[in-house]
């Protein structure tokens, strides 16, 4: 690219103004993507230590996880590159994402750390290959970017049929389980559709057949 970091070939784009003389602040604007850790879990202390290189190296200016993902800086000059890349690389264990015509970042949803319909451990598989693929994400051999995102269900909560050229979707492999009790419990009202999310109201009365057995895609239940 028109400018980078030594040793890699992606991770920062270069942007110029091209009326450096009239709009002399812009005049360099690189936006430099950050690898979002696998999740994208953080703690308070980390994103103030990214907010605070950001606003002496940067513009202050941040993208969080776009339909890209990583964490995106946006608008440096081309002098605080290495500095910012020596700060991330040296003094927070981070290392700089994906850009230009390589593997971008991996992204994975939250998976089997909060979410009961993930049917493999997504941060597991995101964060190992994330690993294993370094050489592809930091220098470009590609005719055109490539992506990997990982969901961890069917419902798709990275877009990962959208938004990538090799999708992981994690779906249940084995007979469906039903538990007949709960089901008896949700049809005499003893477990509250939604969860309680819609009481209050008469929604008329609960109908397993239209609500659940209708819905399913595959009528195996």
């Amino acid at each position: 690219g028109i400018v980078g970091v030594f040793g890699y070939g992606g991770g920062v784009i270069g942007r110029y103004c091209d009326q450096p003389a009239m709009f002399p602040g812009v005049a360099h604007f690189h936006t430099v993507r950050v690898a979002q850790p696998a999740g994208k879990y953080y703690t308070a202390d980390y994103l103030r230590q990214l907010c605070d290189l950001w606003d002496l190296r940067g513009s202050g200016v941040t993208n969080m996880h776009g339909s890209t993902g990583d964490i995106i800086f946006i608008g440096t000059t081309t002098p605080q590159i290495e500095e910012i890349f020596f700060e991330l690389t040296h003094n927070m264990n981070q290392d700089l994402g994906g850009s230009g015509s390589n593997l971008r970042t991996p992204a994975d949803c939250l998976g089997q750390s909060r979410c009961e319909y993930a049917c493999y451990d997504t941060q597991a598989l995101c964060h190992t290959l994330t690993n294993d693929y370094q050489d592809e994400l930091h220098r470009p051999a590609f005719p055109y970017k490539f992506k990997f995102k990982f969901d961890g269900c069917p419902n798709c909560c990275v877009a990962s049929i959208a938004r990538s050229d090799i999708s992981f979707i994690g779906t249940w492999k084995d007979n469906i389980r039903i538990d007949q009790e709960a089901v008896q419990a949700y049809i005499g009202g003893e477990l509250p559709p939604n969860a309680g999310a819609h009481s209050g109201r008469d929604w008329g009365k609960f109908s397993i057949e239209k609500e659940v057995i209708g819905l399913c895609p595959t009528k195996c239940m």
